[in-house]
């Protein structure tokens, strides 16, 4: 059997498993670990471990634990409410105002804790009854809070791109970097997308009443000062990242540490609070550590098998396409393949393939890892299995049905799509971040 056939034999035994229901990491790391043995014998044995002791070598891993634990901090002891609170009184004014509010929200939940799920739950959970309750339009605000959360995969501290670096072998730091103008183009382009269309229709979301807006002084100063302390936390530990004063994992020590304290003066740092989030943290780390660890290892069997290689011997040498022809089809491939698969899966499937593909075409990997993510947001709310479509469902009021929540994210996968067009356009967008960091 020649190894072009082994390779597709590797991938669609993978995708059965994964269709069967199986766990992602368990389906990847066998059919690679069993692979490795079948074709090396007894020294294929090795790779596995291999990439456990690879990845325990990756002193940024440790990044993830405490963003992630610094996030479920903020979440389960209720200062991340208190934002909410904070932009329901400040911003309710406007047209549409909850909602930009939301959306601000799902921002700043994203750059404390890395993933979508978090926002989806603060949003689903809190910003969804009170928008329901003043009359907002059903299918607007679950869309907003959809779109508004995915952007935690994008916006730092991306636990997404932690995972695309390590695959990739990428540095963290400048994948976290080039997301930020995205993100916040992004998070622009929602807010754009919400205030023009309340305008056009202020029934979608009619302006707070005066009575509930018209609260005194005192009390909204008390609201900005509660709302302001978990920006405090995030900009304190991203200025001393940057300014150079720590080096990425001491700033994530620092913003778990300074989250614990916040929680414990506000005395809100309660054993069940520790509980769940230590049971959270631990849960979503051992996960990725898994995940990682088969992705190293099938990544690694891959490349013995020369997979990269014949994939670009047949694009380019037999099938003659152009580079961006080549990339456009990979970005496609993301969307499918999202509509089925998480991210995690989807990223460890193709990774191995996709990502020295594009370097062999001379398009930069910081660059494609920002175009990864933003597949990966779009796909995170394309039917059928879109993985916020049924997540919102599971949290939503029984008056939004599945119906009503595939056709609300429709305006947003738009606002998606021409932002990945952009960033194709003018790669500088995500570049420039970077390249001022690492050249100051």
């Amino acid at each position: 059997m020649s190894y072009e056939a082994i390779a597709l034999l590797m991938f669609s035994t993978m995708m059965l498993m994964l269709l069967t229901g199986q766990r992602v990491f368990g389906a990847i790391g066998f059919i690679a670990a069993g692979a490795a043995v079948l074709l090396w014998g007894n020294g294929g044995s090795e790779m596995p471990f291999n990439a456990a002791f690879q990845l325990m070598n990756w002193y940024p891993l440790l990044t993830l634990p405490l963003f992630v634990y610094m996030g479920y901090v903020l979440a389960e002891s209720g200062i991340a409410n208190d934002l909410y609170d904070m932009l329901h009184v400040w911003s309710g004014g406007l047209k549409g105002g909850l909602a930009i509010g939301t959306v601000v929200l799902m921002v700043i939940v994203s750059a404390m804790n890395g993933l979508s799920v978090a926002g989806l739950a603060i949003g689903a959970t809190i910003a969804l009854p009170e928008m329901l309750r003043r009359g907002y339009d059903k299918m607007m605000v679950t869309g907003v809070i959809q779109a508004g959360s995915s952007l935690g995969i994008l916006v730092p501290p991306s636990v997404v791109l932690i995972l695309y670096g390590m695959i990739a072998r990428q540095p963290v730091t400048q994948l976290w970097l080039a997301g930020v103008l995205p993100g916040l183009m992004m998070a622009g382009f929602f807010i754009l997308y919400i205030a023009v269309r309340c305008r056009l229709d202020p029934s979608l979301a009619p302006p707070l009443p005066a009575a509930e807006r018209d609260i005194p002084l005192r009390q909204k100063l008390g609201l900005l000062r509660a709302g302001i302390l978990p920006l405090l936390i995030f900009f304190s530990m991203t200025g001393l990242f940057v300014a150079g004063f720590t080096s990425l994992v001491e700033s994530a020590a620092y913003g778990a540490a300074a989250a614990t304290v916040a929680a414990a003066v506000k005395r809100r740092l309660t054993i069940k609070v520790l509980e769940e989030t230590v049971r959270k943290t631990l849960a979503i780390s051992c996960m990725f550590l898994w995940i990682i660890m088969a992705a190293l290892c099938f990544g690694a069997v891959f490349d013995g098998l020369g997979a990269g290689r014949a994939l670009r011997g047949l694009f380019l040498d037999e099938w003659h396409l152009s580079p961006w022809t080549v990339l456009i089809m990979m970005q496609l491939s993301f969307i499918i393949l999202g509509m089925f698969l998480d991210d995690t899966a989807m990223l460890v499937i193709v990774a191995p393939l996709y990502v020295p593909l594009a370097i062999a075409l001379d398009f930069d990997p910081i660059w494609y890892g920002v175009l990864y993510t933003i597949t990966c947001q779009i796909a995170y709310i394309t039917p059928p299995f879109g993985y916020n479509l049924f997540l919102m469902r599971a949290m939503a009021p029984p008056e939004i049905s599945l119906g009503d929540i595939y056709r609300s994210i429709v305006p947003f996968v738009g606002i998606m799509g021409l932002t990945l067009v952009i960033l194709m356009l003018f790669p500088e967008i995500a570049l420039w971040l970077p390249s001022w960091y690492a050249g100051r």
